[in-house]
């Protein structure tokens, strides 16, 4: 019976160096695997971080953006108001008929939507609407008064855009008797103080 032959001890010694080659090779790219991994995740939440730092300033800016707006908004509105209760054209009672004598209280509420228009833009405003509410006293059926403060409202808007106010820039609503001055109208004065419309600027 023949024996295998017996290994030389450079045979032994090159075995051993390739398998401690191979262990250091598997160890290397291990390592180098993970740096590069690791490099990675590194870039991915810089940009995790970037963008969610991104996102904040940009909420932060939204932010503070509304806020500034609404306090323009309170100063621009307590003028219109104070201008549209000054310049207010008189319906025939139950009607959109307007009454003798309209034209030059829409002229001047006209104007001062014009000058409030042109200080918004010099601002750097964009975007904004007048809304021109009609507002009804608290007789008769609730859904014919908001039909009818509608069409007062619509009837206003005809006349202001008639006075210079671009179309694009105005839009009505119907209150009916929704948002009344004086809660309880049970008086012909009181009940002319509901019967009213309203312009206010909305961003």
């Amino acid at each position: 019976m023949m024996m295998p032959p017996r290994k030389s001890l450079r045979d032994l010694i090159l075995k051993g160096m390739y398998m401690k080659n191979k262990f250091v090779f598997a160890l290397l790219f291990s390592l180098t695997a993970g740096i590069a991994q690791a490099g990675l995740m590194d870039d991915l939440n810089k940009s995790t971080s970037g963008n969610l730092e991104a996102k904040a300033k940009e909420q932060a800016r939204e932010k503070a953006r509304a806020e500034g707006n609404k306090k323009l908004a309170a100063q621009v509105n307590k003028r219109l108001l104070d201008e549209g209760r000054k310049n207010q054209c008189s319906f025939k009672s139950g009607t959109d008929k307007l009454e003798p004598g309209c034209g030059s209280k829409s002229k001047k509420l006209a104007n001062v939507i014009i000058d409030v228009k042109k200080s918004l833009q010099s601002q750097g405003q964009t975007g904004f609407k007048f809304i021109v509410s009609g507002h009804t006293d608290s007789s008769g059926n609730a859904a014919k008064n908001k039909a009818l403060s509608m069409r007062r409202a619509q009837v206003m808007i005809k006349e202001l855009i008639a006075q210079g106010v671009s179309a694009e820039d105005i839009e009505a609503t119907g209150m009916g008797s929704s948002k009344p001055i004086i809660k309880k109208d049970d008086t012909p004065a009181k009940k002319a103080k509901n019967r009213r419309y309203e312009v206010q600027v909305r961003f």
